[in-house]
């Protein structure tokens, strides 16, 4: 582990209940920018990768939605991704 996460460990079992409340909702609320900011580094028409369940899936981003991304992966179907399982894919 590193040092900042044995810190932090260290100091959540110092805490009282109310104290693990607060910093519950400050990673609630760190978790919500992160998904925010990876829906927003996506355009519509964007050629995308994801692992699914059968392996490495490559697709157009057909729509963009609050949390998920419709990417349409022609014979594979279309699918309903989080915006952290994507990656940019490489052209060639």
């Amino acid at each position: 582990m590193s040092n900042l996460v044995t810190q932090a460990v260290e100091l959540i079992y110092k805490m009282s209940n109310d104290e693990l409340n607060q910093v519950a909702e400050a990673i609630k609320l760190k978790r919500q920018f992160i998904v925010k900011q990876n829906v927003r580094s996506f355009t519509v028409g964007d050629l995308v990768q994801f692992t699914g369940r059968n392996g490495l899936v490559t697709g157009k981003i057909k729509k963009i939605a609050i949390k998920n991304i419709v990417v349409d992966c022609g014979v594979r179907g279309t699918w309903r991704v989080p915006a952290s399982m994507l990656t940019l894919a490489e052209t060639a």
